[in-house]
C-alpha cells in the first residue's frame, strides 16, 4: 500500500507505446523527460528508468504478447509526496508476484527457471509497487516517495 499523499494528484503525462521489442527504451526516456523537472536525485532517476523499462518490457511480452496493435499505456502522475507511474497492458488479472528473493543458486543449477527476476528487480528499484488487474487489463504501478528519503538510509536500494 502506498503512503498517504499530500495535495491533489496531477497528471504529468499519458503515453502509449506499441508492443515491439526495443520500445521499453522509448518508454523509459519519455518518462524520464516527463519527470525531469521534479529534481529527482540522479541515482533515483536511474532506478526509475530501470523500473519503467523492465515493467514496459514485461507488459509488451507477457501482457500483450508483442502484438503491435496492443499498446502499452503509461500514466505518470504526482502529488507533493509521491510520483506514480502506471504501466498497463492487455493481460488479464494481476500477475503472480512472489516477494521472495529469487534463488540464484537454484536457478544456476537448473532447479528453477532462469526467468522470474523482472518483478523482483522492479520492486527493488522503487519505494512501492502495486500490481492490479481485471479481465481486460493488467497494471503495474511504480511509486517513488518525493520526501527526500530515497538517498538516505535506504537499505533496500543497495543492489
Amino acid at each position: 500500500m502506498s503512503a498517504p499523499t499530500n495535495g491533489f494528484r496531477r497528471t504529468l503525462a499519458e503515453l502509449s507505446v506499441p508492443s515491439e521489442p526495443g520500445n521499453e527504451r522509448r518508454a523509459m526516456e519519455e518518462v524520464a523527460g516527463t519527470v525531469g523537472g521534479l529534481g529527482l536525485p540522479e541515482r533515483t532517476m536511474e532506478r526509475l528508468k530501470t523500473a519503467v523499462a523492465e515493467a514496459t518490457m514485461n507488459a509488451m511480452e507477457h501482457g500483450n504478447h508483442y502484438r503491435r496493435e496492443a499498446p502499452v499505456l503509461i500514466e505518470v502522475t504526482a502529488t507533493e509526496a509521491e510520483l506514480s507511474v502506471k504501466i498497463t497492458d492487455e493481460g488479464t488479472g494481476p500477475a503472480a508476484f512472489d516477494p521472495e528473493t529469487p534463488d540464484l543458486e537454484a536457478k544456476l543449477e537448473g532447479a528453477q527457471t532462469p526467468r522470474g527476476w523482472g518483478l523482483f528487480l522492479i520492486k527493488s528499484m522503487v519505494d512501492d509497487m502495486n500490481v492490479t488487474g481485471d479481465e481486460r487489463h493488467h497494471t503495474v504501478e511504480l511509486i517513488l516517495h518525493l520526501d527526500g528519503r530515497e538517498e538516505e538510509n535506504d537499505g533496500r536500494k543497495a543492489l
